[in-house]
C-alpha cells in the first residue's frame, strides 16, 4: 500500500495551503469494480472537470489560484502531481464542490478520485529521480573546498557577489548559482591569490609539492654529456616529469575524479609552456612558479567551479558513478570536496555497497567537519542567516538597545550549536520543537536572564522551565520573525507553519489593509485586539485562524527576542485554541502541541533535508522518497543516523536520469 502526504486546501475561499502542505492521502490497491476498468483523462475526467470544476477554476475565475482548465493533458497532472493530491483530498472530505454547488454524484467521486489517483499512483511507480545535476559551488562550498584542496582560509562569502538561494531556499540549489562576467572576474582574481597565499606558506606548499626539484651536479654532467653526442638526446629528470606527480594528484583532487588525458596533457602543456619561459629563475624557484600558473588554471576550470555529472546515455534513471556518489555525499555532509578514503573507495569502485556507503556516512558525520552542515543547513532552512545580513532589517537599536551585534552572533551560535548537538549527540529532531536545554555563553544567558553561565565559550545548558528549550524559545528564530520596531504574531505564526509543519499560506490580497503602525494602539490595545479587527476581514479570516493564534503565543517574546510580560499598559495574553479545536496556555503548551503533529513535522524535515542533500527543489516524483524518509522518522523516534542512512541510499539521492528537466517542461 503507497502512502503519500499533501496539504489541504479552501478551493472555495482565496486562503490555499501551499505545496509544501502535508495532509495524508491512502492511494487504495483495491479500487471499486467501477475503479477497475481504466480511466482515461480527456474521454472520463476532464468532463467530469468541466462539469463539476471549471465554474470556479478557469483561466478566467481562478478561485483560490487554482485553474484546473489548463492541465489539458495528463503529463500536466503528474508534473503538478501534489497540487491534484490536494485536490482530491478536497474531494474525499467533500469540502470541494462547496456548499453553494451541487454534490457529485457517485459516478463522478469515482472518477476523479480513482482516475487522478491512478494517474499519480502509475507515475511514482518508475521511481524517477531529478534531472543530471550540473551545479556550481556555492560560496561556502568553494571556501570549505579551497581550506580542504589546499590548507588556505579564503572568505568567499564576504568577497564574492551574492548569490540568491533555490527552490529549497538553500544557497546550494542549482537554479540559484548563476554564473556572471563578474563573478568569473572574481574568481581569476581568487585563484591569484589563494595560490600567492599557498606558495608563500612553505609548510602548506610542501603538503602539496613534497620535494624541491632542483639538478644534482652528477646529473648535469650526464646531460651535458649526453648532448655532446646527440642533440636530440632526452633530459635528464626533466621538469614535466616530476610536475606530473604533483599536478594530476592535485587536479584530480580538485575535480573529484581521475583526469581525462586530453586534461592531463592540456595541465602539463601549460606547466612546460611557463617553464620555457621563466628562464629568469632558477630551480626550485622556476619548477615551482610554473607549477603555480597550473595550479591557478586547475582553480578557474568549470570541472573546479562545478559539480558535474555525466549525463546517461539509457533514458531510464541509471545510479551515479562513485566518484559522483561521493561528491555528492562529501558536498551534503561536509559542504566539501571527498576526502581520501572516500576518493579511494570510488577509485576501487567499492562506495556503491550499502554496507561501505552505511559505514562512510557514520564516519563522515562523526567527523569534526559535519559542523559545516549543521551551520549551513539549520541557518538557511531557519532563515536566521538574517542576523548576520546588515542590510537586513531587524530590531532597531533605538529602540531595543541590547540587540547588538555580538548578540546578534551569539544567537546565530546558540541555534546552530544547538542542531549539531542534536545530530551528533541527542539524536531526537523532536528537540527542535522541546528540550530543556540550549546552547549558552555569558553575554547570551545575561540577555536571555538566565543565572549560572560565566564563561565566554558556548556552553550546554539545562533548562529549569519551558520558557526557552526548542527552536522557538530561541533568540535567533524570534528576531527575524519580528518587525524592526515590535513583533508580528502573523509573521512568526505563518513561520511556524511553513518552517515546522511544512503548510504554507498564500500571500494575502493586494487590497487588505496592513495594522496600523501607531505605538500608542499597540500598547493601549495589545496585538492580539489588532489582530481581532483586522481578522473580521472575510479575505483575511482564513488565513488567520490558522497563523494567528500560533504567533499570539509567543508574544511573550519581544522582537529582540527578550522575554517580557505587557505591551506597557496591557498585559500579554499568550493563550491561543487553533484551528483544530486545540488550546493551550503560552509557549510551553504550544510545543506541546507541535510535538503532536509528528507526521507533518516528519514529512517536512524529510523535504528539507532531500533538498539541501540533492541541491534542487524537491519534485513531485521524489515522493516515495519522502514518504519513505517520512516513515523512518516516525518508525525511529526521529533519530538522525538511520534518517540520514535511508537518505543517502534513496533513488532521488543515488540515481540520475536523462535530461529530466527538459521533458518535464515540455509537458
Amino acid at each position: 500500500m503507497l502512502l503519500l502526504k499533501t496539504n489541504r486546501m479552501n478551493f472555495s475561499g482565496i486562503c490555499i495551503l501551499g505545496s509544501h502542505g502535508f495532509i495524508l492521502i491512502l492511494l487504495l490497491c483495491c479500487f471499486s469494480v467501477r475503479a477497475q476498468v481504466a480511466l482515461e483523462y480527456e474521454k472520463d475526467i476532464i468532463p467530469v472537470l468541466k462539469e463539476n470544476c471549471y465554474s470556479c477554476h478557469w483561466v478566467g475565475d481562478s478561485k483560490g489560484g487554482i485553474n484546473l482548465e489548463k492541465y489539458e493533458e495528463e503529463g500536466r497532472i503528474i508534473k503538478d502531481g501534489q497540487l491534484w493530491l490536494n485536490v482530491i483530498e478536497q474531494v474525499k472530505t467533500q469540502e470541494m464542490p462547496p456548499d453553494t454547488k451541487p454534490p457529485l454524484s457517485e459516478d463522478d467521486y469515482h472518477v476523479l478520485v480513482d482516475g487522478i489517483n491512478g494517474i499519480l499512483q502509475k507515475s511514482l511507480a518508475n521511481k524517477t529521480p531529478g534531472k543530471v545535476v550540473i551545479r556550481r559551488l556555492s560560496h561556502t562550498e568553494y571556501q570549505y573546498t579551497i581550506l580542504d584542496l589546499t590548507g588556505v582560509k579564503f572568505e568567499a562569502v564576504s568577497k564574492f557577489p551574492s548569490d540568491g538561494s533555490g527552490g529549497g531556499g538553500f544557497d546550494n540549489q542549482g537554479g540559484s548559482l548563476f554564473f556572471t562576467p563578474l563573478k568569473m572576474e572574481r574568481y581569476y582574481e581568487a585563484a591569484e591569490e589563494i595560490v600567492e597565499s599557498l606558495y608563500e606558506d612553505e609548510e602548506k606548499w610542501a603538503q602539496i609539492v613534497p620535494f624541491e626539484y632542483k639538478l644534482n651536479i652528477w646529473q648535469r654532467i650526464w646531460g651535458w654529456l649526453k648532448g655532446l653526442f646527440s642533440a636530440n638526446a632526452s633530459p635528464v629528470n626533466p621538469p614535466e616529469k616530476a610536475a606530473e606527480k604533483v599536478i594530476y594528484p592535485f587536479a584530480s583532487k580538485a575535480y573529484r575524479r581521475f583526469l581525462k588525458p586530453s586534461e592531463k596533457t592540456k595541465l602539463l602543456d601549460l606547466f612546460s609552456k611557463v617553464y620555457q619561459n621563466n628562464e629568469s629563475f632558477t630551480n626550485p624557484e622556476r619548477f615551482n612558479k610554473s607549477l603555480s600558473e597550473v595550479f591557478k588554471a586547475v582553480l578557474i576550470a568549470p570541472s573546479f567551479l562545478y559539480k558535474m555529472e555525466e549525463e546517461p546515455e539509457l533514458d531510464i534513471p541509471v545510479p551515479l558513478n562513485d566518484f559522483e556518489l561521493a561528491t555528492r555525499l562529501s558536498y551534503f555532509l561536509w559542504a566539501s570536496m571527498p576526502d581520501e578514503e572516500l576518493f579511494a573507495l570510488a577509485a576501487e569502485g567499492k562506495l556503491q555497497e550499502d554496507e561501505v556507503l552505511s559505514q562512510q556516512v557514520s564516519r563522515m558525520l562523526e567527523d569534526p567537519k559535519s559542523l559545516r552542515f549543521a551551520e549551513s543547513f539549520i541557518s538557511q532552512w531557519l532563515g536566521i542567516t538574517k542576523l548576520r545580513d546588515p542590510n537586513f532589517p531587524l530590531a532597531e537599536l533605538a529602540k531595543f538597545p541590547m540587540f547588538t551585534e555580538a548578540i546578534k552572533e551569539a544567537m546565530f551560535k546558540e541555534t546552530t550549536a544547538f542542531f549539531y548537538h542534536v545530530i551528533t549527540e541527542s539524536k531526537n529532531f523532536l528537540d527542535l520543537i522541546k528540550s530543556d536545554y540550549t546552547f549558552l555563553n555569558r553575554d547570551l544567558a545575561e540577555y536571555y536572564g538566565i543565572d549560572g553561565v560565566d564563561d565566554e565559550d558556548f556552553q550546554k545548558v539545562n533548562l529549569s522551565d519551558g520558557t526557552r528549550g526548542g527552536l522557538l524559545g530561541m533568540g535567533s528564530v524570534l528576531a527575524v520573525t519580528s518587525l524592526p520596531t515590535r513583533t508580528s504574531p502573523v509573521l512568526r505564526g505563518k513561520w511556524v507553519l511553513e518552517e515546522i509543519l511544512g503548510t504554507s499560506p498564500p500571500p494575502p490580497p493586494p487590497d487588505v489593509a496592513e495594522l496600523p503602525e501607531d505605538e500608542g494602539l499597540h500598547e493601549d490595545l495589545g496585538l492580539r485586539a489588532l489582530l481581532e479587527r483586522h481578522r473580521s476581514d472575510p479575505a483575511c479570516q482564513s488565513c488567520h485562524e490558522k497563523m494567528d493564534p500560533l504567533g499570539l503565543g509567543l508574544e511573550n517574546y519581544d522582537a529582540d527576542g527578550r522575554w517580557r510580560t505587557d505591551y506597557g499598559n496591557i498585559q500579554i495574553d499568550p493563550s491561543g485554541e487553533l484551528a483544530s479545536g486545540q488550546s493551550f496556555q503560552g509557549p510551553t503548551e504550544l510545543k506541546e502541541i507541535l510535538l503532536e503533529e509528528k507526521e507533518k513535522f516528519a514529512r517536512n524535515i524529510s523535504s528539507k533535508f532531500l533538498s539541501y542533500a540533492v541541491g534542487r527543489g524537491t519534485l513531485f516524483s521524489d515522493e516515495t522518497a519522502i514518504r519513505d524518509l517520512t516513515d523512518n522518522l516516525l518508525e525511529n523516534n526521529f533519530h538522525p543516523d538511520s534518517f540520514i542512512q535511508e537518505l543517502v541510499k534513496s533513488y532521488s539521492f543515488r540515481k540520475k536520469v536523462k535530461d529530466f528537466q527538459k521533458k518535464s517542461n515540455e509537458i
